[in-house]
């Protein structure tokens, strides 16, 4: 698969309130938070053309459950490492991908997910949009045909943003990745 980034686009929002309401519609009040995550979810950056969603439910059920419900809609599961945390991808009818569909248990610390501090953040401070952007284009020319290896180098950055975000709130550093907390020395 090759990655392409393109511009920022209005259309972005609008797909994702699309979408929210498909969702709202299949799950109904186990959706306790729906929220835009991702490139494409903040103003001025570039991105791959793919609508991440975040879901946070209650309950949270296992997958037989979620599978059963969006199967029909173009989504197909993709195995993941995450614990607490289904991952779907959706294709349209001409198989191209167009949204990531992220499942999660509600609870309290939800609002304060790396994904959506992260997010806040940018969305906040243009000057590290356009730092990421310069990034992300570098990136995928080293890492044209290796998502995983573009998500990995792209890492340092997330993580300093991250630490950013998560220190204005108030909250301890965690890795971005594995979620676990970091010790300061």
């Amino acid at each position: 698969m090759n990655i392409e980034l393109t511009p920022h686009s209005g259309n972005w929002k609008k797909a994702f309130e699309d979408e929210r309401e498909i969702l709202l519609d299949i799950f109904q009040d186990d959706i306790k938070a729906i929220e835009h995550i991702g490139s494409t979810s903040i103003p001025d950056l570039d991105a791959k053309p793919v609508i991440d969603i975040f879901i946070a439910v209650s309950p949270f059920r296992s997958i037989p459950f979620y599978k059963g419900k969006l199967d029909f809609n173009y989504y197909r599961s993709i195995k993941t490492d995450m614990i607490n945390r289904y991952l779907f991808s959706k294709y349209s009818d001409k198989n191209t991908w167009t949204h990531n569909l992220h499942i999660l248990p509600f609870d309290e610390d939800f609002y304060s997910r790396n994904e959506i501090l992260f997010r806040d953040y940018l969305r906040k401070k243009p000057e590290w949009v356009s730092q990421y952007n310069q990034l992300k284009q570098q990136l995928v020319l080293k890492y044209t045909h290796s998502l995983e290896d573009y998500t990995q180098a792209k890492t340092q950055f997330i993580q300093t943003v991250v630490d950013l975000a998560r220190a204005e709130k108030g909250l301890p550093r965690q890795d971005v990745w594995t979620m676990v907390y970091i010790k300061d020395d």
